[in-house]
């Protein structure tokens, strides 16, 4: 069976073998519902509060503190819907390259009475002092900044920004961490006396489930739950547990908090001979002068449309990326590139090679050999056209 090398990590990651084992006895004998009070059901208890511990330690929370959801979507909703709920309607602050599942409730929001402010970032994907500064005037409510973009890996100062916002007696302040698990050290005790009173974080971005996320929720912040029923994770996420999705995620956080130090210097040292050979064919690279994710690498070639470029490649044997696999249905340049103020014409071009812990250097030296020859052969396509 052909198989393509895999270079679309921050779209999704395989599951990790130890993961899967851990999840095999609640998919099949280990079938109890947490709620139950028999012993099928406190076995279930037992391993969701197992789970709980273990994504807490990952970050450095306390176990109470951790909110499982069914993914980083509906965690950043909880938050942002949550908090909206419980307080008047006020300025809310998010930057200009959150994903999605951020802009998107933060655009609801309006039709509350919520008036939304958007934080600039300058031409390296990094967030801009002054314009936050300024905006921190307006007294947001709330607010979301995420930990490290998921396009062009470029990292923001989040203590930073949080703390200029306790200083300047700001609101809530929500930071979405799901592409730093496993490939940055998070640390939620020292993000919290920053500023920060909430993180999401996702299983499958770090070699665990689909369908298994959670929102890191420092106990002062009231949220109206999104789903109500039954009173599961503290009324604040109710539904039947996932026993065996939880139970991955526990474990797939322990792993990403034990390797991560070890997987992030070799992915370093793979992306700085990625974008030495990128730089060779005359790529343009995006945010490289910003601190970003070892993992991650985010460029374009002139006049050569990156959705065109990302086919090829998949037919020479590499799964690489056009911007967030979450928006790819969407034509319209990448948003974070816009707010980056990269032209529409070199935007549309954009293709994100995102490295996990299976790939190796050999991968990398083909990866590009692949593409010298396909970009040669598409530049050669457009010279004739133009002529």
């Amino acid at each position: 069976m052909f198989r393509p090398v895999y270079l679309d990590h921050n779209a999704t990651t395989p599951l990790d073998p130890v993961v899967l084992a851990a999840m095999l006895p609640w998919l099949e004998s280990q079938f109890g519902n947490a709620s139950s009070r028999h012993e099928y059901g406190r076995r279930a208890r037992q391993a969701i509060d197992e789970a709980r511990q273990q994504v807490a330690a990952a970050v450095n929370a306390h176990p109470t503190e951790v909110v499982f959801t069914s993914g980083g979507s509906e965690a950043n909703n909880l938050f942002l819907k949550g908090a909206a709920a419980s307080l008047k309607p006020g300025v809310l602050a998010v930057s200009a390259i959150e994903h999605p599942c951020v802009l998107k409730p933060a655009a609801q929001l309006t039709r509350q009475g919520w008036e939304v402010r958007i934080a600039a970032v300058d031409g390296k994907g990094r967030l801009n002092f002054e314009n936050f500064a300024a905006l921190l005037q307006s007294s947001p409510k709330l607010l979301s900044v995420m930990l490290a973009n998921n396009e062009t890996g470029v990292v923001q100062d989040v203590p930073a920004l949080a703390s200029a916002s306790k200083a300047a007696g700001g609101g809530w302040f929500h930071t979405d961490a799901v592409q730093a698990l496993g490939k940055l050290p998070i640390d939620f005790r020292v993000l919290n006396a920053a500023g920060v009173h909430a993180m999401t974080l996702s299983a499958h971005k770090a070699y665990g489930p689909k369908g298994a996320a959670a929102l890191i929720l420092d106990k002062r912040v009231e949220l109206q739950p999104l789903i109500a029923g039954g009173g599961h994770e503290r009324g604040l996420r109710s539904g039947t547990e996932n026993v065996a999705a939880i139970v991955g995620f526990g474990v797939a956080a322990e792993l990403a908090a034990c390797r991560v130090a070890e997987v992030s210097d070799r992915w370093r040292a793979m992306q700085a001979k990625l974008e030495a050979g990128l730089a060779g064919l005359g790529a343009r690279i995006f945010a490289a002068q910003a601190m970003r994710l070892p993992n991650t690498s985010y460029f374009a070639f002139p006049e050569i449309d990156g959705e065109t470029l990302v086919g090829k490649l998949d037919r020479e044997g590499f799964a690489v990326a056009s911007g967030a696999a979450c928006s790819s249905a969407n034509p319209e340049p990448s948003h974070v590139l816009r707010a980056m103020g990269v032209a529409p014409e070199i935007a549309r071009g954009a293709v994100r090679v995102s490295l996990g812990a299976a790939n190796t250097d050999a991968e990398i030296e083909q990866f590009i050999n692949a593409l010298q020859v396909t970009v040669g052969r598409l530049q050669g396509l457009t010279a004739v056209v133009a002529s």
